[in-house]
């Protein structure tokens, strides 16, 4: 047993307390009237700051810190504590209901006999007064959140509940219902809801709507009914529709179909020469063309074929396709209408009057317009029923030379009877000049058929046109050619453009 632990041992001084700790023990006596000022500051746990942003320092350091050390001197910076905002939807009563602050006498109190009472706590500064900021102390080491300053609220723009904060020099307040903050004071403005957040009255109509426009909509007419609106719906549908379909009569490319010329493979040839083929002149098509239209050559079919069978027909080009030319070539044979040819050369190309005889009954039935030319036109008339000159210098010895070494160059005029459509269509000419390239002519007219224009020099049937058709025309001479002859030859486009306005008016 030690000395200290023993009782009976004499017991020893009391070693100095810590001037910290003496003011912490000493007990709290009524202050005096000269020292009523300095005991209040040394008594209290709080402090009033002069502002918000600069709070006095307590006297003892919050624990945890670097000015918790003897040595260290306290920083007052670390013992404030941040301005807490109360919440924008909170109430005035649950406001009323957070911690009160603790206050603490003003070191302008009046002297009095009396002994200073203990410092009373208060829910609110008073009015006009700043928001008192707590500082950590013994009792409360960590601090309760301080109220936000009057200029915090100002320069955040809103109010508690959302309203805008007033300029005057009145306390701000805010009803509990979640209105808009009124500043009070002589120079206060009232807030109101921002402008972000339009409020609408319970009998007040929403934007837009047709109790706001004056009741029907702008776009109605006076006295229209669900009918009348109706009515007007399904005749501005018809009205496109009538638009669409007029636009695809009008403007949609056409689609010529020009019949091809076949070229019979030669005994003892090879290669192509050993092949049929079927081919298109360059110069027909790129005078069809140039009125912007599309070119299809009709090829040959053959449905009962051992090779290659197909059910293809010629009637679905014709019901597909717009027109008909019939491209020149080989003479038409005689036993197409029913004769016996005169010479060996002159028998003509059967198979190729059989592919374009039907190619031609098919458009005829199916209402579209067909062009002949040269070898075209003499098909047309044995089609209904005539018959050909099988060579023009053995017939008619007196007619001019219609075919010449000098080839689409060779030349005659034309005359145009009476009531010709053809001479209705180029116009007035002073002296038509074509080319001739042809040894047979048109002997006897077909059924249904017209003369449209002759030889000025030997009366040679040179025109003829079907009159139980919209456009069934045949020219004996080579109207594509005639551009690249030289500028006296005749201008035969207004042909051209008949037969395309006749495909357009016959397309469906």
């Amino acid at each position: 047993m030690t000395d200290a632990q023993d009782p009976k041992s004499p017991q020893q001084p009391p070693k100095p307390e810590l001037d910290a700790n003496k003011s912490a023990a000493k007990p709290a006596t009524p202050a005096t009237p000269e020292t009523s000022s300095s005991a209040s500051t040394q008594s209290t746990d709080y402090v009033e700051g002069a502002t918000p942003a600069a709070p006095r320092a307590t006297g003892k350091p919050v624990g945890g810190t670097a000015e918790g050390s003897a040595d260290m001197p306290p920083n007052p910076d670390t013992l404030t504590r941040p301005v807490h905002q109360a919440e924008p939807g909170a109430s005035a009563d649950a406001r009323a209901e957070q911690p009160p602050l603790a206050t603490t006498a003003s070191a302008a109190t009046t002297p009095s006999a009396t002994p200073t009472t203990p410092p009373t706590t208060s829910a609110a500064p008073a009015a006009g007064q700043p928001p008192i900021a707590e500082v950590a102390s013994d009792r409360n080491p960590i601090g309760a959140p301080v109220a936000a300053s009057r200029e915090d609220v100002k320069a955040a723009g809103v109010g508690s509940a959302g309203g805008t904060i007033g300029t005057g020099t009145g306390a701000t307040s805010a009803s509990s219902s979640g209105g808009a903050g009124a500043s009070g004071g002589s120079g206060g403005s009232g807030g109101g809801e921002p402008p972000h957040q339009p409020a609408f009255g319970g009998s007040a109509p929403r934007p837009g709507s047709p109790a706001s426009m004056g009741g029907a909509p702008s776009y109605l007419q006076a006295g229209d009914s669900p009918w009348s609106v109706l009515r007007r719906i399904m005749g501005a549908r018809f009205r496109a529709w009538y638009d669409r379909a007029g636009q695809r009569i009008t403007q949609r490319t056409l689609k010529i179909g020009i019949s091809a010329r076949i070229f019979h493979p030669e005994p003892g040839n090879k290669g192509l020469r050993s092949k049929t083929l079927q081919y298109l002149e360059e110069s027909i098509a790129h005078w069809v063309m140039s009125r912007d239209v599309l070119v299809f050559m009709i090829p040959t079919v053959d449905t009962q074929g051992q090779l290659h069978p197909s059910h293809i027909r010629l009637h679905d080009y014709a019901k597909h396709l717009d027109g008909l030319v019939l491209q020149g070539g080989a003479d038409v044979a005689p036993l197409t209408y029913s004769e016996v040819a005169t010479r060996h050369e002159w028998q003509g190309d059967r198979m190729r009057d059989m592919y374009e005889l039907e190619l031609l009954h098919e458009f005829v039935e199916q209402g579209k317009p067909i062009l002949g030319v040269c070898r075209g036109c003499q098909l047309i008339n044995v089609a209904f029923g005539g018959t050909l000159h099988q060579d023009i210098a053995t017939d008619l010895p007196e007619a001019i030379p219609h075919v010449t070494e000098t080839y689409e160059h060779n030349r005659h005029t034309l005359t145009f009877p009476e009531g010709s459509s053809l001479a209705q269509m180029l116009g007035p000419v002073d002296v038509p000049i074509v080319n001739s390239i042809h040894h047979q002519s048109v002997k006897t007219l077909g059924r249904d058929l017209s003369v449209e224009a002759m030889c000025a020099e030997d009366g040679v049937v040179e025109a003829i046109r079907y009159r139980k058709a919209p456009f069934v025309m045949g020219l004996q001479w080579h109207p594509e050619f005639h551009r690249a002859g030289g500028p006296e030859f005749l201008d035969c486009t207004p042909v051209l453009d008949n037969f395309l306005r006749a495909a357009r008016e016959t397309r469906f």
